[in-house]
């Protein structure tokens, strides 16, 4: 069974989601150009609970996920083209793995509160 993630690495995977194209024909999803760094920060800061992420510990871990093999970094051609692109700027993406684990313990979670709610713990909004 995998291990848990982190709550800042799941908040991290589920912003890069958001950036993936819906499935092709090959009924893969495709990666977008990618997001950088600082927009990362602000979608898990309008998500909740990490209002005051410093820096130094967003890319640090940002630096475990690349080692983790959960994101890549975007290079040459597949980086952002447009107004939205800076060459100062590091863009990351999903990896299958990264798809993988965060699909993993979105699934862990999901348990987690079907328990929670057969125990009573929480109702159902509606």
């Amino acid at each position: 069974m995998p291990q848990p993630l982190k709550p800042l690495v799941f908040q991290i995977l589920l912003a890069l989601v958001e950036g993936e194209r819906p499935p092709s024909r090959s009924g893969r999803a495709e990666a977008r150009d990618g997001r950088h760094g600082w927009a990362l920060v602000r979608d898990v800061q309008q998500r909740g609970g990490f209002d005051d992420i410093m820096p130094g510990n967003f890319y640090r871990t940002l630096r475990g996920m690349l080692a983790d093999r959960l994101i890549e970094e975007v290079h040459g051609r597949e980086r952002p083209k447009g107004r939205d692109a800076d060459d100062r700027r590091r863009y990351f993406r999903l990896t299958a793995s990264g798809t993988e684990a965060v699909t993993a313990e979105a699934r862990r979670l999901e348990a987690l509160v079907i328990e929670s709610r057969a125990k009573r713990l929480l109702t159902r909004r509606g």
